[in-house]
């Protein structure tokens, strides 16, 4: 396994790295700041409550002097019932302090080209149509799939990174991903929820370290 870690340059400054262990008490603050207490209650929190985010995808922004300023997460998902694997992507938060400088956009280039390197076929997430359609993302493969909660559906967006991966996809997602452990989940006590501050990983990835300007 290569131990180099990727890095995109957004700014001169901020690093897009992966996630470690140590990130975790400093995500969470992060995306309370970002997104508020209600969070938690998104039917996407579904499917990520109790589970490890997908091999390789939980990535941060960080600044030279060690501040996280940005996150995203890509999960393990099925779509239907003995239906084909997809990723979902979320949350994609950037803190309130460091909006407007491109941590967002670069977040989420990287989870998307990693996601492509690690042989996955399909992305989708739930999110603001406009902002992700610079990425590719559409309704166009989600008409016959459904989250497992309320969700407006004219949000619910699809990426592929096969072309036709989700031609024939339908049904409502599961989760799919690896489950935390009971150690794990002990060690959770101290924030209050069982399926916080358990779910990232120590991850390296599979190219040489390098600088991609947005």
């Amino acid at each position: 396994m290569h131990t180099e870690k990727e890095t995109i340059e957004t700014s001169p400054d901020i690093l897009i790295v992966a996630e470690n262990p140590a990130d975790v008490a400093a995500r969470e603050a992060l995306l309370d700041r970002a997104m508020g207490p209600k969070r938690r209650k998104k039917s996407s929190e579904k499917l990520r409550r109790g589970r490890r985010p997908s091999e390789g995808l939980a990535l941060i922004a960080r600044t030279e002097e060690g501040s996280l300023v940005g996150t995203v997460r890509l999960w393990d998902v099925r779509l239907g019932e003995g239906g084909p694997t997809a990723l979902l992507l979320g949350p994609l938060a950037v803190d309130p302090s460091a909006k407007g400088a491109g941590i967002g956009s670069a977040l989420m280039r990287q989870a998307i080209a990693e996601a492509g390197r690690l042989g996955h076929r399909a992305i989708l997430l739930v999110g603001d149509a406009p902002y992700y359609a610079r990425f590719g993302f559409t309704t166009e493969k989600t008409g016959q799939l459904s989250m497992p909660g309320p969700y407006e559906r004219d949000r619910f967006l699809a990426l592929e990174l096969v072309p036709g991966a989700l031609d024939d996809a339908k049904g409502v997602l599961k989760a799919a991903g690896r489950k935390l452990g009971a150690s794990v989940r002990k060690s959770d006590s101290a924030f209050g929820k069982s399926d916080v501050a358990t779910d990232s990983v120590s991850t390296s990835f599979g190219r040489p370290a390098g600088r991609v300007a947005l």
